[in-house]
């Protein structure tokens, strides 16, 4: 293991930390494979926004982060809910409509919040978590709270003034708060080519006096070594940082299908990703590392395969919320009058 911390410059890169990143990465991909597979059942009633090749994000990311911290998603967020440390139970439930699900039934798939796991809401308005992190990150300044705020978004997302307006007021207040963009290259549909004249987004954080950097997404161990040089700048009193990861979405912009069905992509863009599956490439850096053998691999995805069977029974058997919740939980009380 030696010559990989060497190559990595990562003293924390030990054979846990490598079985580690397999395990989520591979739960993420397991997770969002069975979604594929229930939901032309059409209990889903809710659009699933599926994050398969993106998985070495999340998980490189949240293994720096501690429990207290905290993470806003977007859309395509059940990756960095499971990172987080969100069980697949409420999640699972969450799609199929139940009382039982993060938010009761009441979101669906892009309004996923665990608050205990520091994830206190997620906004599927592109670029709409961005100034609510950073709101989150002022809070925690403004109490010295030793706490620091990631916010996933996509390239979709840089187009918005939201990040721009944003990321000034956190350069500003050098707030603790790492601005991570997951680039898979398409908004919906619309290539990054065909909407932003320079292709390169990390190099904004030049425009706020602030550190940026362009990474390879698909690799966890290159993502793992950014986020935790960002988010220990950050905790440090740092300020923010911009990291840009270019990764690709395997399936369409919502849907269990791919875009190159209807012509939205190139099937072949679309191979060419495959074969640099995240997944597949950390397997094999571990195997052929020794850090685990086949068997023990294979162990991991039999406990996977299990905990997902019983997210998707206990989803299936849970109640729909009671027709008395339509309006509960729509506006915050009001504890005297105005």
């Amino acid at each position: 293991m030696k010559e990989d911390i060497l190559k990595y410059g990562l003293p924390t890169l030990t054979r846990k930390t490598l079985i580690d990143m397999y395990a989520m990465m591979l739960r993420i991909r397991m997770f969002e494979e069975r979604i594929v597979d229930l939901y032309p059942e059409q209990e889903m009633k809710c659009p699933v926004h599926l994050c398969i090749g993106q998985e070495a994000i999340a998980t490189g990311v949240c293994l720096n982060l501690r429990k207290d911290d905290y993470v806003f998603s977007n859309h395509r967020g059940h990756g960095h809910a499971l990172a987080k440390g969100s069980a697949m139970r409420p999640l699972m439930a969450e799609f199929y409509g139940k009382v039982t699900g993060c938010s009761r039934g009441k979101g669906g798939s892009m309004h996923i919040i665990d608050v205990e796991n520091g994830i206190l809401g997620t906004s599927a308005i592109v670029a709409g978590g961005i100034p609510m992190g950073v709101g989150a990150a002022l809070a925690s300044s403004i109490r010295k709270e030793d706490r620091v705020t990631v916010i996933f978004f996509g390239d979709g997302a840089y187009d918005e003034g939201a990040l721009y307006e944003s990321f000034n007021f956190a350069s500003l207040k050098k707030l603790p708060v790492v601005f991570f963009c997951e680039n898979n290259f398409y908004a919906t549909n619309s290539h990054q080519s065909a909407r932003q004249s320079a292709c390169r987004i990390s190099d904004a954080a030049s425009a706020f006096d602030s550190h940026g950097v362009c990474i390879d997404g698909n690799d966890a161990i290159e993502v793992y070594k950014a986020a935790e040089d960002s988010i220990n700048r950050a905790r440090k009193g740092g300020g923010p940082s911009l990291i840009e990861a270019k990764t690709y979405r395997w399936k369409g912009h919502v849907g269990p299908d791919a875009d190159y069905e209807k012509g939205c992509r190139p099937k072949e863009e679309l191979l060419y990703w495959m074969e640099r599956c995240p997944v597949k490439v950390m397997r094999e850096f571990i195997l052929s590392r020794n850090a685990a053998t086949k068997d023990e691999l294979a162990e991991i995805a039999a406990s996977i395969t299990d905990e997902i069977d019983d997210a998707v029974k206990f989803a299936k058997e849970s109640e729909y919320p009671p027709l008395s919740d339509l309006l509960t939980d729509v506006y915050a009380p009001v504890k005297e009058p105005l």
